[in-house]
């Protein structure tokens, strides 16, 4: 998967990708069946809920596509003012981002997660973090990794029959669900968060590190330039 175009964006998004399997494991399994990162999910759980589904809210559903795009707004705000090195953007993102999921985990260490005041806070935030997210992820260009969504990259895994990022994709997604379901049923929803966290800020450290080098053609916004 080593592509010179995009140089260590593919990995670190791959990272970015565990965190949206983590985040979403803690709010779907521990803030009331609800997604923070995938808002097809959050679209059809709406549908349920307004008929009255059992064990779905309507409320924390609208909650979370809110929030998502309030932080896809900011996140493409941030892309239009750091239009000239991927890297520096992707930093930027990522280290908004942690503090977002900073305030996350000290509120559910410190509160918990099952009263409402807090529970809607925390989707509130995470939903925020996870446009964000996207917004930039989309703005890097970055060929099928897109860090949310797999629908698309599944289909085309399959129609095409190629693709290891794609298949990347799909696992490292399944590895972060599966790492965040594992945290959140036998450990604590704190660790979970603090689990993404400290993913974030490796990303952060070593982005950071790579923007510092001297220039190569993956910190172009145009790859193919």
């Amino acid at each position: 998967m080593r592509d010179p175009r995009h140089g260590p964006l593919v990995a670190m998004l791959l990272v970015l990708t565990v965190v949206t399997g983590l985040v979403d494991a803690v709010s779907y399994l521990a803030l009331g069946h609800v997604f923070v990162a995938n808002m097809t999910g959050n679209v059809v759980f709406l549908g349920f809920a307004l008929v009255g589904a059992p064990g779905l809210s309507a409320t924390a559903s609208l909650a979370a596509l809110a929030a998502f795009l309030v932080g896809s707004l900011a996140g493409g705000r941030l892309a239009e003012r750091r239009p000239g090195h991927r890297g520096r953007l992707l930093v930027a993102a990522v280290a908004a981002q942690s503090v977002l999921l900073a305030v996350c985990t000290v509120l559910a260490a410190a509160l918990g997660h099952t009263a409402d005041p807090v529970r809607y806070t925390l989707i509130g935030v995470l939903g925020g973090a996870m446009g964000l997210q996207n917004a930039v992820v989309r703005a890097l260009k970055v060929p099928d990794l897109t860090t949310t969504v797999l629908t698309m990259t599944l289909t085309a895994l399959a129609a095409d029959r190629a693709g290891p990022r794609r298949l990347a994709s799909a696992a490292w997604m399944f590895a972060g669900a599966l790492l965040g379901a594992v945290l959140v049923l036998h450990a604590a929803v704190p660790v979970a968060l603090a689990a993404a966290l400290a993913l974030l800020l490796a990303v952060a450290a070593l982005t950071h590190h790579a923007a510092g080098r001297p220039a190569a053609p993956w910190t172009h916004p145009d790859p193919d330039r």
